[in-house]
């Protein structure tokens, strides 16, 4: 297994963890919220390499 596909399922589990543990909003709040505070403390010039990288990926 990848790097990427362990990251992603670790990434599940935590998020069906939080879904039991946690009321279903605070749950979806931190689910969304971390990826989008992380994307927002990059640099301009950072997030323009991570659009680049992406969009290769994606076959553009």
């Amino acid at each position: 297994m990848s790097r990427n596909a362990k990251i992603a399922v670790g990434g599940v589990a935590v998020g069906l963890i939080l879904l039991i543990w946690l009321p279903w909003w605070a749950a979806l709040l931190i689910i969304v919220g971390v990826p989008a505070a992380a994307y927002l403390t990059l640099d301009p010039s950072q997030r323009r390499r991570l659009r680049r990288v992406a969009r290769k990926e994606i076959g553009r």
